[in-house]
């Protein structure tokens, strides 16, 4: 029988009251897919009727998150202080879960454990990897013992194999190399302990969940992909008035989205040029970053960060995904996808969406195939329609957030 939305929140109000969500940083203003993710399913989560409460670093831009968002949420942030990324090399943590898990977070998870009663701890991201030790010191190991909370790992990629393919794609100064393939060694066994201790883990994709089934058999592996809160277009038709431009549109902060755009510019500034195309790239980076990454092309211009990206969509023919490495769901496309602008991305981008190679996006093998179907396909203004057409009856009914609540909530609580 169908669970209903009431049936739920008996259950979550019955079976789960409170909850600890233990994250990397307050998620809003969502800076990037990261937040963005925390920020929805912990709203998600407190909407289904549970009492959560969010242990995280402050904002490193100095700004709250304006109103809290709806829900039974209370926010326990800590100050970011300055724990040097460096450090981490003399670590066991990772990087990312050294630099969210300094003695102040420890300090307060502490706090936070000892003088309450929780039904479900949450380790938000690898990065919460950081807060196992300090649980297992208070939570029994044994899962039978009444009133033990259920520990959850929220998992925003298979970061084995996403940290992994990082290090090995990798190429320029070697000590970066050495200490990415470091890393993802700590990675690994972060994760592997993480998993083995939790309870229920929820994967971004289905691809992410067979990996964690094949090496976790005995674990309950959750799909949660992510939803969509932002506006929709209803209509739009690309004509032969559109700017002949196409649009990346990211966070580019973590190596291998720097990676990334920097090896697709270089393939595709020229055929893009050649052909009249334009490209622009809109998103948060490093301002040393972009630019230097700016310099000497011919067809592509450099924005930055927007507080709003809809005018530079509503300008675009094509949006572009040139992602070889980085794993998870591109949170992106559904930005593209809902305000109406064809996908054309590197193989295995769609990963986790209802979107088909061929039918509702393009997918392309290296990044050279990818700067030449830009090219081919910027004036077929009848085929990139019929491709943003079927993208969005395909997304239309699929990202529900509030589904994504209910489903760990109910998942928690079984």
């Amino acid at each position: 029988m169908a669970t209903t939305a009431e049936s739920v929140r008996e259950v979550t109000l019955h079976n789960l009251q409170r909850v600890l969500w233990i994250t990397w940083v307050a998620p809003f203003p969502e800076r990037d897919g990261q937040r963005m993710y925390s920020g929805r399913l912990i709203d998600a989560v407190a909407r289904s009727g549970a009492s959560v409460h969010v242990l995280c670093l402050s904002n490193e831009d100095g700004e709250g998150w304006g109103s809290a968002p709806p829900g039974n949420i209370t926010w326990h942030t800590v100050d970011r202080g300055r724990r040097a990324r460096w450090r981490s090399l003399f670590s066991s943590l990772p990087s990312m879960a050294y630099r969210a898990g300094g003695r102040e977070m420890r300090r307060a998870l502490t706090i936070m454990l000892s003088g309450r009663k929780w039904d479900a701890i949450v380790l938000d991201g690898i990065s919460s990897g950081w807060a196992l030790p300090v649980i297992e010191a208070v939570v029994p190991a044994n899962r039978d013992v009444q009133g033990r909370p259920k520990l959850i790992h929220v998992s925003h990629n298979h970061e084995t194999s996403t940290r992994r393919a990082v290090a090995k794609s990798y190429i320029g100064n070697p000590a970066m190399w050495l200490a990415l393939r470091r890393d993802a060694e700590k990675t690994r066994r972060l994760e592997r302990r993480v998993v083995e201790s939790c309870d229920v883990v929820s994967a971004i994709t289905q691809d992410d969940a067979e990996r964690y089934r094949r090496e976790h058999p005995e674990r309950k592996i959750l799909v949660l992909t992510p939803g969509y809160g932002g506006h929709r277009v209803s209509h739009r038709q690309i004509v032969q008035a559109t700017p002949r431009n196409a649009i990346i549109v990211g966070s580019f902060e973590w190596v291998a989205k720097k990676m990334n755009l920097k090896a697709f510019l270089a393939a595709a500034d020229r055929r893009l040029a050649d052909a009249g195309v334009r490209l622009t790239v809109v998103g948060r980076g490093d301002r040393g970053f972009l630019t230097e990454l700016g310099q000497n092309l011919r067809s592509v211009t450099i924005v930055g960060e927007v507080d709003d990206v809809t005018p530079y969509l509503e300008d675009a023919r094509i949006a572009v995904v040139p992602e070889k490495t980085g794993g998870g769901f591109k949170l992106k496309l559904l930005d593209y996808v809902f305000h109406r602008v064809p996908i054309f991305a590197m193989a295995g981008s769609l990963a986790g969406s209802p979107l088909r190679s061929g039918r509702s996006a393009m997918e392309f093998a290296t990044f050279e195939e990818l700067a030449d179907g830009i090219v081919r396909a910027i004036d077929d203004t009848d085929h990139l329609n019929a491709y943003q057409d079927r993208a969005f009856e395909a997304c239309r009914a699929e990202f529900d957030w509030e589904d994504r609540g209910a489903a760990l909530v109910r998942a928690i609580a079984s």
